[in-house]
């Protein structure tokens, strides 16, 4: 298999002429930043990324993209080498300016695979305490549904709703006779149809002199209840709150499944932060007026999340009230000697990495998610229609390739649209506001969109930027604190004057993201980032659009992350699908970790680390093994490691 050389494939969308000249302009501001890289300057303590790496990782950061929620699940499953062969399309770091290390150690090879089991994320609370799944009990409740819920079914019965619920036949309905008729037969019957198979509902109905409770399925019919109008009880807290445990499940769509199961809304489910798909997750959610017995039963019927350490209480959660995560990963197959392993490890804890922003940030195709957020920014609305919907190399799913395909040639949104499936997708929500408000008024039919996929994509011209002036500010000035830099004094951005260098370090740093309401370092980066924007056709003192919504007021962060509680191990192994930990629900379930030989085929880094929200784990396994994150890079490496 051949090495991918991190500049070899340059990703860049058609242009014209004054995209051509603008792109010169913006590759002159940075080229110091790139020539840095063999000119050995600052090598005490900056590294260079070096171009012949063989390594790979998997992103599993917190992801804001809904947009990979409806297309992510197919690509992967085919052929690895036709899809390694189309992510050549795909970005490398150095396209969204991740360039720098801080580490001297010699960088070795490890592989994270695709195994979502070797990385786990287990969220902490505000209050610094880490989400773990070890209770499925259910607080006892005087109003919870009696014993005779759970008995009066037959085993015959509840067979028969189990599979009406998954779906594992053909039938409909599944009609239960009541024997010994009375109202109060019937009222537990329905009650225990409803608590013991979520997602059914329940009727009565006469048949030959007889009554009969019907079950059916709920789900999907426009009455997705909000919470139930039965009592709930003063005394008890209006939302539960529990741990939810999942394998290989974007959070929102863990969400929408048990609203779907539940009859209820999404929207009364809160949460503190998003975990992403691929990895073994943690984390607190509440819920309004659903009680833990209803959510506990969803245990016998779900497949890859579990819930459980139910309890009751007066609030919801909030976004990004979290402390953070703590990630247990596993890098199988190291090369690494145990003193580079060593140094890297060390270096990773007392000095930390470079708090880039990671390859998802930016997208996983041809067209890069911080072009979307340049146009919308340069109020360029033919354009961001155009990035959006024109056909792309690389890999998508086949519906998409057919959908541009039928947009390039007719321009006709309802019939691009008939080509689509899945409407929810990003092309298929402008397709459907372009077909509202026609091709004239692109405004209003990108804002069909919802608002956080939206705003994505500016976040993501903003991390782009960012990304840059980061790797020229380390490029120019190394690991010290130097003035002119910005500091934080409270939510207070400051320069350090010349007579306080000596009282802070590189870990006090912080860098803007450009926007009205931020200031800029008063040395070299502050006028590259001017110079950045003027290049993108952009005026960085005027950062408020016409559309409120555009409007960036910009913000502060740190240029280096220093992780908490770091851990390492190396564990030999023979059998690379074997798992090298134990999970929260392998405890539960009493699961033993497999007997690993002393003197394995293979030998694996086990880490473990805790960080901040907004923060990319990707970014600090990158800085262990000094490797390009991009699936680009991974996917090609990752053909090899599947023969």
């Amino acid at each position: 298999m051949e090495t991918v050389e991190m500049n070899s494939v340059s990703l860049k969308r058609p242009r014209s002429e004054d995209d051509v000249a603008n792109e010169i302009k913006r590759q002159k501001i940075l080229e110091k930043s790139q020539a840095g890289n063999n000119s050995g300057q600052n090598t005490e303590t900056v590294t260079e990324q070096p171009e012949d790496t063989k390594n790979e990782i998997i992103p599993n950061e917190e992801s804001e993209e809904q947009e990979e929620e409806e297309l992510e699940d197919s690509d992967e499953d085919g052929d690895p080498e036709s899809f390694a062969d189309m992510m050549k399309h795909g970005l490398t770091e150095s396209d969204v300016g991740i360039t720098k290390f801080v580490s001297s150690h010699k960088g070795f090879s490890g592989i994270l695979k695709e195994r979502y089991s070797d990385f786990v994320v287990h969220e902490i609370g505000k209050d610094g305490r880490v989400s773990h799944l070890d209770d499925f009990s259910v607080p006892l409740d005087d109003e919870d549904p009696s014993e005779e819920t759970f008995t009066v079914l037959s085993d015959e019965d509840k067979q028969r709703l189990e599979e009406l619920q998954l779906f594992k036949n053909k039938e409909t309905s599944v009609a239960i006779e009541v024997i010994e008729d009375s109202k109060e037969k019937r009222t537990v019957i329905h009650q225990a149809v409803k608590s013991l198979f979520p997602g059914l509902e329940t009727k009565t109905e006469d048949r030959d002199g007889k009554k009969y409770i019907i079950a059916y399925h709920a789900a999907g019919k426009k009455a997705l209840a909000n919470p139930r109008k039965h009592s709930w009880p003063k005394s008890r807290g209006s939302y539960c709150h529990f741990v939810l445990y999942k394998e290989n499940k974007d959070t929102m769509d863990a969400i929408n499944v048990l609203s779907k199961f539940l009859r209820v809304k999404p929207n009364i489910f809160s949460y503190m932060g998003t975990k992403d798909k691929r990895a073994i997750t943690v984390q607190e959610i509440a819920v309004l007026r659903i009680t833990a017995q209803r959510l506990a039963h969803l245990n016998k019927c779900l497949m890859n999340f579990k819930l459980g350490n139910f309890s009751y209480k007066n609030h919801p959660l909030k976004l990004g009230e979290l402390q953070g995560n703590h990630f247990t990963v596993v890098l199988r197959n190291i090369t690494g000697t145990d003193d580079q392993i060593e140094q890297a490890m060390h270096s990773l804890r007392e000095i930390g990495f470079i708090n880039y922003y990671g390859m998802q940030r930016f997208g996983t195709t041809a067209v890069p998610t911080y072009q979307i957020g340049r146009a919308i920014l340069q109020n360029n609305w033919n354009e961001v229609m155009d990035l959006i919907l024109k056909p792309r190399p690389g890999a998508e799913k086949g519906y998409l390739v057919k959908c541009r395909e039928e947009w390039a040639k007719t321009k006709d949104p309802a019939a691009a649209l008939k080509k689509l499936p899945v409407k929810r997708c990003v092309e298929g929500q402008l397709l459907r506001g372009l077909l509202k408000f026609g091709m004239k008024n692109i405004i209003s039919a990108f804002g069909i969109i919802p608002r956080n996929n939206r705003l994505m994509y500016i976040h993501s011209y903003q991390s782009y930027v960012w990304n840059n002036m980061v790797s020229k500010r380390i490029e120019e000035y190394g690991l010290r604190a130097v003035s002119g830099d910005l500091i934080l004094k409270g939510a207070t951005a400051v320069h350090i004057e010349e007579g306080d260098v000596d009282n802070y370090t590189i870990h006090d740093v912080v860098m803007p993201l450009p926007g009205f309401d931020v200031i800029y370092p008063k040395h070299k980066i502050g006028e590259a980032y001017k110079e950045m924007l003027v290049a993108d056709n952009l005026d960085i003192n005027n950062m408020r659009h016409k559309i409120r919504d555009y409007s960036l007021s910009g913000a502060y962060r740190k240029i280096i992350i220093r992780p908490q509680n770091v851990n390492w191990e190396v564990v030999a192994y023979d059998d690379p699908k074997i798992p090298l930990f134990t999970t929260d629900l392998d405890k539960l379930e009493g699961k033993p970790l497999p007997v690993l030989p002393t003197d394995g085929k293979f030998r694996a880094l086990k880490m473990e680390f805790s960080l901040p929200p907004s923060t990319y784990a990707t970014m600090a396994i990158r800085e262990v093994l000094k490797m390009d994150t991009s699936i680009k890079n991974q996917t090609q490496l990752n053909t090899t490691w599947l023969r």
